[in-house]
């Protein structure tokens, strides 16, 4: 349905994320991956969506100048967020250990920001998971960073690994957004250009 809204236009998925790529694919959409690193800092007075909505603006910024009529750039960024602080990717395994003795036997908070931009506009839509992860002892949290090797996720865990299916007692919003594209959000914004 969408796939057939969007004919004509071209979508460029700016993300280097196997998931977020599965879920482009589960939408029924066509689209090519084209990633133009950047540095992703921020300013450090940010907190929570402004941090994430920055940072996926940020990321469009390199295509700025290259985009078509008819092409629709998408770049998105996921942090975690527990006691006012941002859990980014971990640096090392020690780094991914400290993160998840943070995050064990408390909620925190997953944000995903996604920025839509096209030759004349940009629209940015954000959604806020809340998780609640289980008391976990040190053998089963390094284990999990060994086994799994969680260096390139927020907060030093995939929630469709291992460590969701044994951490994770309750959730409160959207599970892809933890994963790292809320898809409903997605879906919606990508119908309302295909109807513009």
């Amino acid at each position: 349905m969408l796939k057939e809204k969007l004919k004509g236009h071209t979508i460029i998925l700016a993300s280097g994320s196997p998931r977020r790529q599965q879920y482009f694919k589960e939408l029924g959409l066509d689209f090519k991956v084209n990633i133009k690193p950047i540095e992703e800092a921020f300013p450090n007075h940010l907190k929570l969506e402004k941090i994430t909505n920055y940072l996926s603006q940020l990321k469009a910024v390199p295509f700025k100048d290259s985009l078509l009529e008819n092409d629709i750039l998408i770049t998105s960024d996921t942090i975690v967020w527990h006691n006012d602080e941002q859990l980014g990717k971990p640096k090392n395994a020690d780094d991914a250990i400290n993160m998840l003795k943070k995050l064990s036997n408390s909620w925190h908070s997953v944000v995903t920001s996604v920025c839509f931009t096209t030759k004349d506009l940009q629209k940015i839509v954000h959604h806020i998971t809340r998780v609640k992860f289980k008391e976990l002892n040190l053998k089963e949290i390094e284990y999990y960073v060994k086994e799994y090797s969680p260096m390139d996720k927020a907060g030093a865990y995939g929630i469709q690994e291992w460590i969701g299916l044994i951490a994770i007692e309750e959730i409160e919003g959207s599970y892809p957004n933890v994963v790292g594209l809320p898809t409903h959000l997605v879906y919606k914004t990508l119908l309302s250009m295909a109807n513009a």
